[in-house]
C-alpha cells in the first residue's frame, strides 16, 4: 500500500520533514516515491508546503496518508478539496482555488522559535555589557 507520510530531514534536535509518498513497507526515513512537500514544525507559524496537484493526483490514486500528514492536508485546506474532488467538482477548478489561497497566504518567516530566543538572550547581554560600561 502506497502512504503519504513524513521524513525526518534536518540536524540533531532541528527537526523538519519532507512529505513524501513511499510504500508503507519502506522504513520511516528510507526510500520513498516522491516527494510532494515539506513541514517545517519549528518556525512560528509552521511551515507547511505541499504540492496540492501532486497531493490530489496520490491520493485520487490511492494513496493513504499518516494521520499527521492528514492533520497538515486539512490545515491547508487540501483534505477539504479532495473531499469535493470525490463528490465530482472539477480538478481544474479545484487547482485554482488553491493557487489563489497560496497567493494570498503570507510568507512565514524562516527563522525558527530558537533562532529567536537566541537573538534576545545577545540582545539582552550586549545592553547589559552597555550598562556596565
Amino acid at each position: 500500500m502506497v502512504r503519504i507520510r513524513l521524513r525526518r530531514v534536518g540536524s540533531k534536535k532541528n527537526p523538519s520533514y519532507r512529505v513524501v509518498v513511499a510504500d508503507q513497507r519502506s522504513p520511516r526515513d528510507g526510500r520513498f516515491i516522491e516527494k510532494i512537500g515539506f513541514y517545517n514544525p519549528r518556525t512560528e507559524p509552521s511551515t507547511i508546503d505541499i504540492d496540492e496537484a501532486r497531493a490530489l493526483y496520490w491520493l485520487g490514486n490511492g494513496a493513504q496518508p499518516s494521520e499527521r500528514v492528514q492533520k497538515l492536508l486539512q490545515i491547508r485546506g487540501t483534505w477539504d478539496r479532495y473531499q469535493r474532488l470525490k463528490a465530482g467538482e472539477d480538478l481544474e477548478a479545484l487547482l485554482a482555488e488553491a493557487a489563489a489561497e497560496e497567493a494570498e497566504r503570507e510568507p512565514v518567516d524562516p527563522r525558527t522559535r530558537r533562532d529567536d530566543l537566541i537573538a534576545e538572550a545577545r540582545n539582552r547581554s550586549s545592553s547589559a555589557a552597555g550598562a556596565t560600561e
